[in-house]
């Protein structure tokens, strides 16, 4: 299994990026999709998760209104969006995917950086 994150990159606060992961190796539809984020000195905390047929998501107070999570089952890819990045999202961004009924995380991907500065 392979989760492969791109889209991370350094952006101004108010600005926007899209995170990709794509995924390999597992039946795409069968996992829970998730985007976790770890900043400097802190613990890994979810940001957004979308169950595996796309029917619901859940995002991080912190985040709400602002980030956006999908999945594009043709393409075995999940996607976030960020919109109004603030400071404070500055992280390693993280794809994770596990199977529904299951608590922990089967899967992580590499992790993609995400700066957020002026």
């Amino acid at each position: 299994v392979q989760l492969v994150e791109s889209g991370g990159g350094s952006v101004q606060p108010g600005g926007s990026l899209r995170l990709s992961c794509a995924a390999s190796g597992l039946t795409f539809s069968w996992y829970v999709m998730s985007w976790y984020r770890q900043a400097p000195g802190k613990e890994r905390e979810l940001v957004a998760n979308i169950s595996s047929n796309g029917g619901s998501t859940n995002y991080a107070d912190s985040v709400k209104g602002r980030f956006t999570i999908s999945r594009d089952y043709g393409k075995n890819t999940v996607f976030l969006q960020m919109n109004s990045l603030k400071l404070e999202d500055t992280a390693v961004y993280y794809c994770a995917a596990r199977r529904p009924w299951l608590v922990t995380t089967e899967y992580w991907g590499q992790g993609t950086q995400v700066t957020v500065s002026s």
